[in-house]
């Protein structure tokens, strides 16, 4: 079935096999500068639109520093009025409020990318929907053709047999002294908590962008899984973290915070869920965020609808156990999307409450740029729709300078004890960890 509006044409097929066609799409992808690739990995929930997207091939695109960079990208989107891919970094934070970013920055990425592609590829169930710009649609059935008969690459581009020594930015006794002043500001009441973060780092690297995401994805299936190529900049994501949705005027956010392992044995698996069920400090954590996004999301609602519909909801993934609320919202008239996600960046999840001095105090104990690192990824539609993740369980490689980095972190309150947020960050940087040094 052939569909045209006056941006594209659109052509629907009947995928015989889901999961070897995302391969092949992911694969066939690689000869563009500008890739996103989106997967839910089949997780269950509520809010979902698809299984899959792929987006290549920039016709008009949009990268600047956070200098009036919301301004730019409302601007971008009002124009353009199509489907946008792209992300919006962390240290946007500059751009809404009086603060700064000087920490090291290995990596380099723009503040803010966004690209209209050429092509795009909606997969849900199995049936593929084929959006291409009418400049290119005469290409639908060769490209379609031509994908279905891709062959697998079955071992990396990239003959790295040495093993890869990653580094750590803060040294354990660092840390501990770190979260200390953390504390030291949160009994002064300076704050209530703050998401503090380290950097794990591989220098002279040379990766596998899709080999390393396909294995990254394998150990966490998350339901916001991305690969992110612009030009030679790499994000290889397995968020399970929903930043913010937008569906006609409803607005979602779904911030996780609370964090237990898994085990083998299920009695003792389904014990640990429950008990981080009922934690207190976790649930504490949990509870000052939805607060915070409560808070942020009146700023562009209706008046009296903001609303938590899960409060603290036990959430079981293949590495963690995770603590996610929903919080909903209806948008005011005359907020364009841009707004929501101006008043609400960056997410509450990864700076803390309040959310303006979490930021000043993440600043300076940091020892990184965070860039990209605790930043969003995904598109908007052309009716003003969008949905975004938070970019956490993510390796960034920047292919250019050779820099591998990816970032860790947890949520410090007062109930926290320094040894153990240390080992939360090391069972959060596991699965990046086992990737790259395998």
């Amino acid at each position: 079935m052939i569909k045209i509006n006056a941006l594209r044409t659109t052509a629907t097929f009947i995928i015989t096999e889901p999961a070897a066609f995302k391969q092949q799409l992911l694969q066939w992808a690689q000869q563009f500068r500008e890739v996103v690739f989106l997967d839910s990995n089949s997780y269950k929930q509520q809010y979902t639109s698809y299984d899959a997207v792929l987006a290549v091939d920039a016709l008009t695109s949009i990268k600047t520093d956070y200098h009036n960079a919301f301004d730019a990208l409302n601007e971008y989107q009002q124009i353009t009025k199509d489907w946008l891919f792209g992300y919006l970094s962390y240290d946007l934070k500059n751009d809404t409020e009086n603060l700064q970013s000087d920490n090291f920055d290995g990596l380099g990425f723009p503040d803010l990318f966004f690209f209209q592609p050429k092509k795009l590829f909606l997969l849900k169930g199995n049936e593929l929907e084929m959006q291409y710009l009418r400049m290119c649609d005469d290409e639908i059935r060769s490209d379609f053709e031509e994908i279905t008969n891709y062959e697998l690459q079955i071992t990396p581009s990239i003959d790295n047999q040495q093993p890869t020594t990653i580094n750590q930015r803060i040294s354990k006794d660092s840390y501990l002294e770190k979260v200390q002043q953390m504390l030291a500001h949160i009994y002064r009441g300076d704050i209530y908590e703050a998401n503090f973060c380290m950097e794990f780092y591989v220098a002279n690297a040379a990766i596998d962008p899709v080999d390393t995401y396909k294995k990254l994805n394998a150990v966490s299936e998350p339901p916001f899984a991305v690969y992110f190529k612009n030009y030679k900049h790499y994000l290889m994501s397995a968020s399970p973290e929903r930043y913010l949705r937008k569906e006609e005027n409803k607005v979602i956010s779904q911030p996780i915070k609370g964090t237990a392992r898994r085990s083998a044995d299920p009695d003792e698996d389904n014990t640990i869920k429950k008990e981080l069920a009922a934690n207190e400090k976790e649930r504490s954590e949990n509870i000052m965020i939805v607060d915070l996004v409560r808070n942020d999301l009146s700023r562009t609602a209706a008046k009296g609808s903001v609303e938590v519909e899960e409060l603290c909801g036990a959430y079981t993934f293949k590495q963690v156990h995770h603590l996610i609320s929903t919080v909903v919202s209806q948008v005011a008239e005359g907020c364009t999307p841009v707004d929501v996600i101006c008043t609400t960046y960056p997410m509450g999840s990864m700076t803390g409450a309040p959310k303006i001095s979490a930021m000043e105090i993440i600043e300076k104990l940091e020892e990184t740029k965070r860039g990209l690192y605790s930043g969003a990824v995904g598109y908007f539609t052309p009716d003003g729709d969008f949905d975004f993740n938070v970019v956490i369980r993510s390796i960034l490689y920047n292919a250019e300078n050779n820099y591998v980095s990816f970032s860790v972190g947890s949520a410090i309150t007062s109930k926290a004890i320094p040894e153990l947020e240390y080992e939360e960050c090391l069972l959060k940087a596991r699965a990046m960890r086992q990737v790259l040094e395998s």
